[in-house]
């Protein structure tokens, strides 16, 4: 006779409600610091301070893009838990270090004309598998800390995919471009934001900047070029400290 088959394992739950559980759970139980590892929390008093003092700058591919932190240490250990875990309450932390990006994308014209934030969109298929789009949820977060700084901000999801795209993961930089090159539009939203806000690109992550570079791309074509563009982190060598604001997008 064949071998009885092993009873199969349960498997995670998966989807909006899952994250919505574990969004529970996070307040109930106490958590290890998504940084370190430290029983201190979801996020200890040093990962905090580790990524509240970063400093934001240009990043070498887009100068025009403004990055908070380097993605390495306890600010790739937190972007990750939020992005893939739900750690959902780390998106506080990591969209004040988000507005930080957009302040200094900006530089001196900060202030200057209210804001609108464009995340970059994630794959539908991406949020249905995780149950939230994080970077839309760190734009929100973004636009929040900005306006308790006094700054008039909004985030709203302009751009929509207009045709699947294959997993960026593993892609070198020139096939993560033609892998992206008309894959993003506009959504119809009439011919300019709305309350005439200028349009900022935000996103958690810039590694070859295929990603910004389409969607400024279909900003433009839409009549809507970004004022310019900043990230939670820049992966690798990607980023540069400044004085002052990078050369912007044209």
């Amino acid at each position: 006779m064949p071998p009885t088959p092993a009873p199969s394992q349960p498997q995670p739950a998966q989807g909006p409600f899952a994250h919505a559980l574990a969004g529970l759970l996070d307040v109930l139980v106490p958590a290890t610091c998504a940084g370190c590892g430290a029983d201190r929390g979801q996020l200890c008093p040093a990962c905090r301070h580790t990524l509240a003092t970063a400093r934001p700058g240009p990043c070498a591919a887009l100068p025009w893009t403004h990055a908070a932190a380097p993605y390495e240490g306890p600010v790739r250990r937190l972007l990750l838990a939020h992005k893939e875990r739900g750690a959902l309450r780390l998106a506080g932390p990591l969209g004040e270090a988000l507005a930080r990006a957009v302040r200094s994308a900006l530089g001196p014209r900060t202030g200057q004309f209210p804001l609108l934030l464009v995340p970059v969109p994630s794959a539908r298929a991406a949020v249905r598998a995780r149950g939230h789009d994080p970077t839309l949820r760190l734009a929100g977060a973004a636009a929040r800390a900005l306006r308790r700084e006094g700054l008039d901000a909004r985030a709203a999801p302009l751009l929509r995919h207009l045709r699947p795209v294959a997993d960026q993961a593993g892609l070198p930089a020139a096939e993560r471009r033609r892998n992206l090159h008309g894959a993003l539009t506009v959504r119809p939203l009439g011919p300019r934001p709305p309350g005439g806000r200028r349009p900022v690109l935000v996103d958690d992550l810039v590694t070859t900047g295929a990603s910004l570079a389409e969607a400024a791309r279909a900003l433009s074509a839409a009549g809507l070029p970004p004022h310019a563009a900043a990230t939670v982190a820049a992966a690798g060598a990607d980023r540069r400290h400044a004085d002052g604001p990078g050369d912007q997008p044209g």
